[in-house]
C-alpha cells in the first residue's frame, strides 16, 4: 500500500495521527497467554487421570459424587468420542487419531495468532480446547488408549439416560467449543464505519463547465 495513494491522505487518521502516515497495527493476543491456559488444563487432566487410575484401579472401583447422577468409574477408551473406531485395528486407529489431534493442535495455534483484541471469549476457548487435546493426546501415546473416569447419568420418568465417561480433558474442550460458538454469535469485528462518506466528502467537486 502506497502512503503517497492520494484516497489515503483524503481520510483523516485516527488519534490524531499526521496524514499519509500509515494505519496503527492491530495488537495480537500473546502466546504466553495460550501457553498458560493450555497447560493448567493439560496438568489439572494428567493429575486427575493419574488419581482415577490409582484410586478407581481397586475394589470396589467407583467413587459416587452424587447417587444416581455422577460418579467417578475407571474406563479405557481406545477409541474417540461416543466410542468412535472402537473396534478398529491399533494399526489404523492411533496413527489416524494422532494425525487428527496434531492438525487440531497446528490449526488451534494458527488461528489464535489471528484473533482480534475484541474475540475474548475465542482468546480463552482456543487454548482451552489446546489443553484437552495435548491431554489426550498425551494418553494416546503413553498407553494406546484414553483414560476417563467421570459418569454421568439422569434418570427420567423411569429411563436411564447415560452420557458416555468422559475426563477433565473432554470438558476442557467442551467449555472451549462452547465459547468458540459464543464468539461466533457476539463477536464484532471493527469496521471502518463512514469511511465512503469522508471520501465523499472529501473530494472536490467537479468544476461546472459553461455551454
Amino acid at each position: 500500500m502506497d502512503p503517497q495513494d492520494p484516497q489515503l491522505l483524503l481520510v483523516p487518521p485516527p488519534n490524531g495521527a499526521p496524514l499519509g502516515s500509515p494505519p496503527p497495527r492491530v495488537g495480537h493476543p500473546s502466546y504466553v497467554f495460550l501457553a498458560v491456559v493450555a497447560i493448567l488444563s493439560l496438568v489439572c487432566d494428567i493429575s486427575t487421570k493419574n488419581w482415577a487410575e490409582k484410586r478407581l484401579d481397586g475394589f470396589p472401583g467407583i467413587v459416587n459424587v452424587w447417587k444416581d447422577h455422577i460418579a467417578f468409574v475407571l474406563a479405557r477408551n481406545k477409541g474417540g468420542a461416543w466410542g468412535l473406531l472402537q473396534s478398529t485395528s491399533e494399526n489404523v486407529r492411533r496413527p489416524f487419531f494422532l494425525l487428527v489431534s496434531l492438525a487440531a493442535i497446528a490449526f488451534i495455534v494458527t488461528l489464535y495468532r489471528r484473533l482480534l483484541p475484541s474475540q475474548r471469549a475465542l482468546r480463552w476457548g482456543l487454548p482451552l480446547v489446546l489443553g484437552g487435546a495435548l491431554g489426550n493426546v498425551f494418553d494416546r501415546i503413553r498407553y494406546g488408549h484414553v483414560i476417563d473416569f467421570i459418569d454421568v447419568h439422569i434418570i427420567l420418568k423411569g429411563r436411564d439416560h447415560h452420557w458416555p465417561t468422559f475426563n477433565v480433558a473432554d470438558v476442557a474442550i467442551c467449555v472451549g467449543v462452547g465459547l468458540m460458538a459464543l464468539d461466533m454469535f457476539t463477536s464484532k469485528r471493527p469496521r471502518l464505519e463512514g469511511l465512503s462518506d469522508r471520501l465523499a466528502e472529501s473530494v472536490p467537486a467537479p468544476a461546472e463547465t459553461k455551454p
